[in-house]
C-alpha cells in the first residue's frame, strides 16, 4: 500500500512540477518529505487521492500557491560543508574585506533561501571568531532572505537542537550559546548582526551589491533551466566585480547561459564574477 502510494505521489510530482517551473530531479532525493505534506494536505481538503487534488488545484487557482509552499526544503545546519567554510575563512573574505576597507564601504553578504538561519548566523559567527579583531572598522552587513515565513521565525528565535551545532567549534559553542534544557540559544550579539526578510527570490531580491552571496541548494537545485538562468542572472547583476557565489555541492550552474562569472573552485562549488 505504502509502495503504492508512493509511486501516485511521484506520478502527481512529475504532472505538476513543471507547471510551478520546479525540476522533478531536485525532489528525487526528498520526495517522501514531499509527499507527506501533500498527503497531509489532501486529507486537509477531504479529497480521496492525489488524481483528486489534481483536479482541485485546476479549479482552485490559489491552491497553487499553498502547494508551491509545500515544494520548500529547509535542510540546514551550523557550517555546513565545512571545507567551504575553511576556504571562507582562510582566504575569500579576508581578500574581500580588505577590498571593502579600501573601497571605505561596507563588506555586503546575502544568504539567500537562509531557512531557520544557520547559514547566516555561521557567517556572523566565522566573521566574530576569526576577522573581527583585524577588520575591526569595517561594517559588516548580512542580509538574510527566504519566503517561509515559518522558517524566518524560527531564524530569529535563534534556538537550536544539538545536532543542527555538530560542526561548531566547542570553544565557539561555548561562548556563543546559552544551553537551557536540551536547546541551544545563540547570543544576542550575534543575532543582531544578521537582517531578516521574507522574500521569494523569483520575485524580489534585496538592493544593492553584495560582495558574499550564498545561494545553496534553491535555484539551481530545484528551479527548470530558463528559471534558474533568470534568477542566477539577477542574482550575478547584484555582485560587485570580483566577488564570490557559493552553491550546494551537487547544484547545476549555467555556467553558459550566464554572463560575466566564473569558476573559482569547482570542488567546492564557488564562482566568482569577473572583474573588470
Amino acid at each position: 500500500m505504502a509502495a503504492s502510494g508512493d509511486k501516485n505521489c511521484i506520478n502527481f510530482l512529475r504532472q505538476v512540477l513543471p507547471d510551478l517551473n520546479l525540476r522533478w530531479e531536485g525532489y528525487r532525493k526528498v520526495r517522501r518529505q514531499v509527499c507527506r505534506r501533500i498527503r497531509k494536505r489532501i486529507h486537509v481538503l477531504k479529497l480521496e487521492s492525489f488524481e483528486a487534488y489534481r483536479i482541485y488545484l485546476k479549479n482552485h487557482s490559489r491552491e497553487r500557491e499553498v502547494l508551491d509552499g509545500m515544494m520548500h526544503i529547509s535542510i540546514s545546519r551550523f557550517f555546513r560543508d565545512t571545507h567551504s567554510w575553511d576556504l571562507l575563512g582562510e582566504i575569500l573574505l579576508p581578500a574581500l574585506a580588505q577590498r571593502a576597507a579600501l573601497e571605505n564601504r561596507p563588506l555586503r553578504c546575502w544568504s539567500a533561501g537562509c531557512a531557520s538561519g544557520e547559514e547566516p548566523y555561521s557567517l556572523a559567527l566565522l566573521w566574530k571568531h576569526k576577522l573581527s579583531e583585524v577588520f575591526s572598522q569595517l561594517p559588516l552587513q548580512i542580509i538574510a532572505t527566504d519566503a517561509n515565513e515559518l522558517m524566518l521565525q524560527r531564524a530569529q528565535r535563534a534556538c537550536y537542537s544539538r545536532g543542527s551545532l555538530k560542526h561548531m567549534p566547542v570553544n565557539w559553542l561555548n561562548e556563543s550559546f546559552l544551553k537551557q534544557g536540551e536547546e541551544y540559544f545563540l547570543n544576542t550579539s550575534i543575532r543582531n548582526r544578521v537582517s531578516f526578510h521574507r522574500q521569494d527570490i523569483r520575485k524580489e531580491m534585496p538592493e544593492g551589491q553584495f560582495d558574499l552571496v550564498f545561494c545553496k541548494n534553491l535555484v539551481g537545485m530545484y528551479f527548470e533551466k530558463p528559471l534558474a538562468i533568470e534568477v542566477f542572472a539577477k542574482i550575478v547583476s547584484r555582485m560587485h566585480s570580483g566577488s564570490y557565489l557559493l552553491l550546494g555541492n551537487h547544484e547545476p550552474f549555467p555556467l553558459e547561459e550566464v554572463p560575466d562569472i566564473v569558476v573559482f573552485n569547482k570542488g567546492l562549488q564557488v564562482y566568482q564574477k569577473k572583474t573588470t
